[in-house]
């Protein structure tokens, strides 16, 4: 044997990944290299004149395979196959094979060479991958909420879901071939708003926007859009991922709870205005007058005989509760500290005069950061004290807590009593004797922030509420 030939079959034995190994004209075994034996499982000395048909499973060498692919070889040169092979244990693997008739140089058949490569392993992932492919597939063409696509580089549709058809109108055989674009009103594609955004997700991998788009029947419809470029491995463009949702009632309920929004802080900008009206006209005119008749009573008093002079002090202990009943009214109408010491001020002093008397000890801490604008402090004001009002009317409690402290780029204030707790779910109060939880939501909510109110019977109440930065003043300290 000469040295090529030597080093040739030294290869041929050492290798492992392939079963490599020489089939006589019938089809039995006459070579055997180590790779056979680790994937197949026979040594040379078991295999070697055996037929090739004993690798075959029983239903494949009944139905003739092994034969028919040698007639194959024969005619063509070689085979390439796949499908299932049997080891010497029985147990069964994927094989890619492949069979070379060998003619020598008179045109003699000489045999076959058989290399056989174990993919039973790339086959279970390549099977997982076709699954996990299908079922997304599956998943994406079953979708109805969304229209979900497929764009080829230039834009044109090249696949279409469930959704889309829901949402654009339009049947895969109608849309398919068609470009994107003529789902985007005229005065859109005229500007090239399309194509930009093509452009656009190609330079930054996706792009999202919110706008008008256009259906079949040529309504149109409220669109969140996000669209995607899809690069291969290499970097090179193949197409664009389109997801399209209707928000048109989206659109509608939030234009309608903004419209609401607007009424609501117009009226509550019209009560204070009122409430500032006649705090002003009962401080200005009814007190001041109503202090001028008290200072005549006592003049009076002191120049009448004294039996008469006790009646006359009588009254004038009246008009001063009254005008101390006065005061309380237009404290509550409109604290003096809002329009001028600022909020931590007017909540300290509105704690001050509102809990004299009750019985109830509180106590309170403010940390913010720079004071907010005129709405901003007259919404808080006004939800706490709608919360100390129900403290005192309903928690029968003996302490309670304040606390106001910048947050979130807003003003997070709580309100912690240690009373009676919350006997129902908040929902049930709320519709009853309770107007008031009602209200504090709808002013927080009103300025964009939020309310709540927590706390297990026998265990105290905390109502928490938060406004957002937006109602800052631009020169807030």
């Amino acid at each position: 044997m000469a040295d090529g030939d030597r080093d040739l079959n030294l290869l041929v034995q050492s290798v492992i990944d392939y079963s490599i190994f020489m089939l006589d004209t019938e089809g039995r075994i006459v070579s055997w290299n180590e790779g056979a034996q680790l994937i197949n499982g026979y040594t040379e000395e078991e295999i070697t004149g055996s037929h090739f048909s004993v690798f075959y499973p029983p239903e494949d060498v009944a139905a003739g395979k092994p034969e028919r692919e040698l007639v194959t070889a024969i005619a063509e040169g070689r085979l390439e196959d796949e499908g299932w092979r049997v080891r010497k244990d029985g147990t069964r693997f994927w094989a890619n094979v492949i069979i070379t008739a060998l003619f020598d140089e008179t045109g003699r058949l000489r045999g076959f060479g058989k290399v056989t490569r174990d993919r039973t392993a790339q086959r279970a992932g390549e099977q997982a991958l076709r699954e996990s492919e299908e079922r997304f597939r599956l998943l994406v063409q079953s979708v109805v909420d969304y229209a979900i696509f497929m764009l080829d580089p230039e834009g044109c549709i090249v696949s279409w879901n469930a959704g889309a058809q829901r949402i654009k109108g339009y049947r895969a055989d109608e849309i398919t071939g068609s470009h994107f674009s003529v789902f985007y009103p005229p005065e859109d594609v005229a500007a090239g708003k399309p194509e930009r955004e093509l452009v656009t997700a190609i330079a930054e991998g996706r792009l999202e926007d919110e706008g008008w788009r256009v259906r079949k029947d040529g309504t149109r419809f409220w669109a969140n859009v996000i669209i995607t470029a899809l690069f291969d491995e290499t970097g090179r463009l193949r197409g664009f991922g389109k997801v399209t949702r209707d928000m048109t009632e989206r659109r509608m309920a939030e234009r309608t709870l903004d419209e609401r929004g607007r009424l609501l802080a117009h009226l509550v900008q019209a009560q204070e205005a009122e409430r500032r009206r006649i705090a002003w006209d009962v401080h200005d005119d009814t007190i001041q007058s109503m202090v001028a008749v008290g200072m005549r009573l006592q003049l009076l008093a002191g120049r009448l005989p004294p039996e008469h002079a006790a009646t006359v002090e009588r009254l004038d202990e009246a008009v001063t509760s009254a005008i101390n009943r006065l005061r309380g009214l237009t404290f509550r109408l409109r604290p003096p500290g809002l329009d001028g010491d600022g909020l931590a001020e007017a909540v300290n002093g509105y704690l001050a005069q509102s809990m004299a008397g009750t019985g109830l000890r509180y106590t309170f801490s403010h940390d913010l950061e720079r004071e907010p604008a005129p709405e901003g402090a007259i919404t808080i004001f006004r939800i706490l004290q709608e919360a100390l009002t129900n403290v005192r009317k309903h928690a029968r409690a003996t302490t309670v807590s304040v606390s106001m402290e910048s947050a979130d780029h807003g003003v997070l204030v709580r309100v912690v009593d240690d009373g009676v707790g919350l006997s129902q779910p908040v929902e049930r109060l709320a519709g009853r004797d309770h107007f008031g939880l009602l209200e504090m939501r709808e002013r927080a909510e009103t300025a964009g922030g939020w309310w709540s109110v927590g706390g297990r019977q026998a265990e105290g109440t905390t109502v928490m509420f938060w406004v957002p930065a937006l109602m800052y003043g631009e020169g807030g300290s």
